[in-house]
């Protein structure tokens, strides 16, 4: 069975959202979800990462915590700069933060985090996974948002997947 359908709740929302999408339940829409429903999740096997593996899942607690607070603090500080700031007044720059964490899945989500974040993008990650670009909207302090971003995500993240 794992064969075929590799992931079956992708199958079954795949299944259940294409057909919400046709609003038909006639047999050509049924065969065409369950054709989807197997051969999507099939198709993009080699684009999932490997399983995760959540050592302490207490602690995705803390962290979501800590995204909502920095979401919220990081768009008010965002608007404040555009509203007060004349555009040459904002330091905007790539920082590189060098990285401990190496589990793919704990890197997934810190590239979702700091693309939530207002003023941060995850432009890019060394090939090694030794240092990631991340371009700031405004920043003083390189070394401290690289203490940050250490500290407030990436050690979590580490006791969280490692």
């Amino acid at each position: 069975m794992n064969r075929w359908i590799p992931l079956p709740p992708l199958s079954v929302v795949l299944f259940v959202v294409w057909v919400l999408l046709n609003q038909s339940v006639d047999a050509g829409t049924l065969l065409l979800a369950a054709v989807l429903a197997i051969a999507v999740p099939l198709i993009t096997r080699s684009l999932r990462p490997a399983g995760a593996h959540v050592r302490r899942p207490a602690l995705l607690f803390k962290l979501a915590g800590h995204v909502a607070v920095d979401l919220v603090v990081s768009a008010l500080d965002v608007a404040r700069l555009l509203l007060t700031r004349r555009t040459r007044a904002i330091r905007s720059r790539f920082v590189r933060v060098p990285l401990d964490l190496r589990d793919p899945n704990g890197l997934a989500m810190l590239a979702m985090v700091l693309c939530l974040t207002p003023g941060t993008a995850w432009a890019e990650l060394a090939l090694d996974r030794s240092t990631l670009l991340i371009h700031v909207f405004d920043v003083d302090d390189e070394e401290a948002f690289i203490a940050l971003v250490k500290q407030r995500y990436e050690r979590l993240l580490m006791e969280i997947f490692e």
